[in-house]
């Protein structure tokens, strides 16, 4: 068992070997779900545009609107 100890403001440290094992560098974001009393922590990785439903309106897609709409 890999354990590491919660500070007064409530963080802690993850062991290298836990970011070895992840794969985690610097800057890496965290999912944490809790599951029948444990914490799961994994990598988190953003979904990519196959997931955005936005991806569907092609009308929008074309450079003007790029150009008005792409600061957003």
């Amino acid at each position: 068992m890999i354990t590491s100890k919660l500070t007064s403001k409530a963080q802690t440290t993850i062991p290298q070997s836990v970011r070895i094992a992840l794969g985690l560098r610097l800057g890496d974001a965290l999912a944490y779900s809790i599951e029948g009393g444990r914490a799961i922590l994994t990598r988190y990785e953003p979904a990519s545009t196959q997931d955005d439903p936005f991806t569907g309106f092609s009308e929008w897609a074309g450079e003007a609107d790029s150009k008005a709409y792409g600061g957003l």
